[in-house]
């Protein structure tokens, strides 16, 4: 009797979530690019409320737009892809901002991790590698500081707490859809992963100079954005929240 191969497991359906605030001038790039690496990857371009043509070039592009009424911030901005993927049954999401400076080649390196059932967030770290992305002075001291300190909470060494470059499994996205943080988030949505005791690697990768527009964190404002994002960070960790549950 002919003995049959056994079935391969379906792969995990994975979506790709990009905040875009006023990025008509490299959205469809980044889309481009995303489907240049892998055609079977799912995006949808969330548009916080821009003023220009974000949500018209990224829809000229093919890909899902949900427009904000107006621009809420990055948080609410991935919150909304977090929800978008829960409601339609994703195993598997990662945030590419969209301006340029993720490299869609590194995502192997985001997914692997969450694939072998090894994470529930991975975290592409631009200074665990051996060629160390380079940042202004004050942008280093907060990057060190948040990732001191956020080393301390989750008892081990991370690098890049800031990276807006991260993906979560399925355990993630719920997560996330219910709850995540507004203002600065990714320092906070990482001790959130670790209040939840959730599983969390950081991984090295490569990542470029935005492409267009500028960055609102200024080195004027670098300053107070540390000492609020340290604040949050207690607040966190002293807050209560129950763990959220998916519905069967």
């Amino acid at each position: 009797m002919e003995r049959r191969a056994p079935a391969a497991a379906p792969l995990p359906r994975r979506l790709v979530i990009v905040p875009a605030f006023n990025e008509q001038d490299s959205v469809g790039g980044v889309i481009e690019e995303i489907r240049r690496f892998d055609t079977k990857l799912e995006i949808i371009v969330v548009d916080d409320g821009s003023d220009d043509r974000t949500a018209e070039v990224a829809r000229a592009h093919g890909v899902h737009v949900v427009s904000l009424p107006f621009n809420l911030g990055i948080g609410a901005a991935v919150q909304t892809g977090f929800r978008y993927a829960l409601a339609n049954g994703f195993d598997l999401a990662v945030q590419i901002d969209a301006d340029g400076q993720h490299v869609p080649s590194e995502l192997p390196k985001l997914f692997a991790p969450l694939e072998a059932g090894e994470a529930d967030l991975v975290i592409g770290s631009r200074f665990a590698g051996e060629r160390a992305f380079r940042s202004s002075f004050t942008r280093r001291i907060g990057i060190r500081l948040f990732a001191l300190t956020v080393s301390a909470i989750a008892r081990r060494r991370l690098t890049d707490t800031t990276s807006g470059f991260r993906a979560v499994s399925r355990r993630g996205i719920v997560l996330f859809a219910a709850d995540y943080p507004h203002d600065y988030p990714e320092v906070e949505a990482t001790v959130m992963i670790v209040k939840h005791r959730l599983r969390l690697k950081e991984v090295p990768v490569r990542m470029r100079e935005r492409t267009s527009g500028r960055s609102s964190i200024t080195a004027l404002r670098s300053f107070y954005y540390i000492t609020k994002v340290l604040l949050a960070l207690f607040v966190e960790l002293f807050r209560s929240r129950k763990a959220p549950q998916e519905d069967a």
